[in-house]
């Protein structure tokens, strides 16, 4: 599932976004100003940014340039009151992908996503190698010892969320409201389980270990040769 954060300073609107997303397959992340974008950003894998320009804190042309020099090349689609061709250059030279002027047909911005999805080439590039291990993230498969392995979802969204950030610490919390949502009837308890199972099928897997952090959560450590 590709993950679309929507930078929006109007409430309704982004919501009204984040919904028509997450009808059409994608998850949805929102943030209601370009400072808040970027800290998203340092915590989670994002495919795709919808964004306003006009906001508080930091516009839409400043988050477009900061992560541009930032060297984050995922498309950023720009939605805005913003009609005339001076504000349409601007945001081009600046380093967005496209642009759509308010109000607009959700359907539209649908298509757009999805053709902008597609000339990243994300799909056929969403793939982790670690040493000789490689997750496929499109065909939920690891591939060790010349052999693939298919994964179940919710086992491979955890493992991938985990090997994306080597040596970082994910609490239960956090993964279980990216990888299970923040309104799963779950406990806690459910990532122990998918870690365990994990931890069974990649046990000939030396490469990377899955290591628990005593009274905070988990995280992947690489190893030296890998």
């Amino acid at each position: 599932m590709f993950n679309i954060l929507v930078v929006e300073d109007d409430d309704k609107l982004r919501k009204l976004f984040c919904t028509v997303l997450e009808r059409n397959g994608y998850h949805a992340v929102s943030a209601n100003n370009g400072v808040t974008a970027l800290e998203i950003l340092d915590k989670e894998y994002i495919d795709l940014i919808i964004s306003d320009i006009m906001m508080p804190n930091m516009d839409g042309y400043e988050l477009t340039k900061n992560l541009r020099d930032s060297n984050y090349n995922l498309p950023i689609l720009i939605i805005t009151a913003k009609e005339q061709f001076v504000d349409k250059r601007k945001a081009f030279l600046i380093g967005i992908d496209d642009y759509m002027v308010k109000p607009i047909d959700v359907h539209e911005m649908i298509l757009r996503v999805g053709a902008l999805l597609r000339r990243a080439k994300i799909a056929h590039e969403r793939k982790i190698t670690c040493g000789k291990t490689t997750l496929n993230y499109d065909a939920l498969t690891i591939s060790f010892d010349e052999k693939d392995m298919l994964i179940p979802q919710k086992e491979f969204n955890l493992i991938y969320k985990l090997i994306s950030y080597p040596n970082k610490i994910f609490t239960r919390q956090q993964l279980m409201d990216e990888i299970w949502g923040m309104y799963s009837d779950s406990d806690e308890r459910t990532v122990d389980v998918h870690i365990n199972r994990l931890r069974e099928r990649l046990k000939d897997c030396t490469d990377f270990e899955i290591v628990t952090v005593r009274g905070l959560g988990y995280k992947v450590v690489k190893n030296v040769e890998a």
